[in-house]
């Protein structure tokens, strides 16, 4: 296997740049650079040098001897002035000794996996950790990168097995023509526990609504204020706003985080039903396929029909009188009443995703899960312990599959593809 380096720490220039060599030759590598290595996890000062014996840098150097190192294998490092030419060099000499080559995306995490240091839920983990935007991002991520959910799989694959135990034993006990009544309901209630627990898993928001964040829509009239009420919700103009009706054509999105938590706000073209313009019933009908997939609307048409999902706003508050008795008077001159309407989509927001009661899972991970728990499900529904006992290897693998003990090479490439370079 090919030693491999790469900067792990913020690309250049930089004040630090950690450089990292893993691998076979590693150690090797370190010391035709830096002569005689340090004790190992001691770092020491070491002038470093080109193949040609010329000065590279002045660096601190690090040496890990494998197993018990992050990928599983030697590991060294280099701390380096973050200057480009100091860390291109470094590389450079990296690069002409045979069997280095230069990391690719993710690699280093992959052999972490490999060589079993880590699981493929705390890879996951690390790189929804690397992409984390919000403090409810990062808890989530930590959850996963740490072992604290992937603790949790094991959990229910231990009680899987446990389950599958007793029915190996009522298996036998049925080929001598007596199955104990105990064990029978052992078996149902322990597997039915366990569905129990697997919907509450799969009752929770998958870790994508929290990275996307709450949609909130704003839909009305042409005129009614929407692009400017966006702009003053969001801070900044991000939506064009003019007295000229129909300006906004097709919808503006624009993110905001507030209290931790994604806010992705959408202005709309205006809604009307008289319109001969081709682009404008376009725009339309985007307004329309965009209010259907809101998590929340605010509907500046006072004369809208009901939906849970709204909250009617009376925008331009300090020019019109109120129209409606529920509505939410707000005006861009007044940031007192844009505090109120945060306030408003707040609570909404919290009703939608509120703080994790638990672990959260991303989409193709609860597809497993909802693999085991069917599975579970026709078991405790069978009579025939035979099937019980197949329905629980199916189980077993769905949720074994989830540590990348099943991991196919498809999904561990669409995983490690999101890494930087050096991780």
């Amino acid at each position: 296997m090919a030693t491999i380096f790469a900067v792990s720490s913020g690309r250049p220039p930089a004040a630090i740049a950690v450089l990292r060599i893993s691998g076979p030759q590693a150690l090797a590598a370190a010391e035709r650079l830096a002569g005689t290595l340090p004790e190992p996890r001691r770092a020491a000062l070491r002038t470093l040098r080109d193949a040609a014996g010329d000065p590279i840098d002045r660096a601190l150097v690090l040496v890990f001897p494998g197993p018990n190192t992050a990928t599983g294998e030697d590991l060294t490092e280099l701390h380096l002035h973050g200057g480009r030419a100091v860390v291109a060099a470094a590389e450079r000499a990296l690069a002409g000794m045979d069997g280095l080559r230069a990391a690719e995306p993710g690699e280093f995490t992959r052999r972490a996996l490999a060589n079993g240091r880590i699981d493929l839920i705390q890879a996951q983990g690390l790189a929804d950790l690397l992409e984390a935007e919000t403090e409810q991002q990062r808890r989530i991520a930590i959850d996963s990168a740490e072992g604290t959910v992937s603790r949790l799989v094991e959990g229910w694959m231990r009680d899987v097995s446990g389950i599958a135990a007793l029915v190996e034993a009522a298996i036998d006990f049925e080929d001598e023509g007596d199955v104990l009544p105990v064990e029978a309901a052992a078996i149902d209630a322990e597997t039915r526990r366990l569905v129990a627990t697997l919907d509450a898993t799969l009752s929770r928001p998958a870790v994508e609504r929290y990275r996307d964040g709450v949609r909130v829509v704003l839909v009305g009239p042409p005129n009614a204020g929407k692009s400017s009420l966006l702009n003053a919700l969001v801070g900044r103009e991000a939506a064009i706003v003019s007295p000229i009706a129909g300006t906004t054509r097709d919808r503006v999105e624009a993110s905001v985080i507030r209290r931790g938590r994604v806010y992705a706000l959408i202005d709309t073209a205006g809604l009307r039903d008289d319109s001969d313009d081709p682009i404008e019933q376009i725009g339309i009908e985007r307004a329309r396929a965009a209010a259907a997939a809101a998590d929340i609307i605010l509907d500046l048409n006072p004369q809208a029909e009901a939906d849970a999902r709204s909250l009617i706003i009376h925008a331009q508050a300090d020019t019109r009188p109120l129209d409606h008795a529920d509505a939410i008077a707000t005006s861009i001159h007044d940031p007192a009443s844009i505090d109120r309407l945060w306030s408003a989509i707040e609570q909404r927001g919290d009703a939608l995703l509120g703080t994790p009661d638990g672990p959260s899972f991303h989409q193709s991970q609860r597809t497993a899960i909802s693999a085991a728990r069917a599975a579970l499900a026709r078991s405790a529904d069978s009579d025939d312990l035979l099937l019980r006992a197949e329905e629980l290897r199916t189980a077993s693998r769905a949720l074994a599959g989830l540590l990348g003990i099943d991991a196919t090479e498809a999904m561990l490439d669409s995983l490690f593809e999101r890494f930087c370079v050096g991780k």
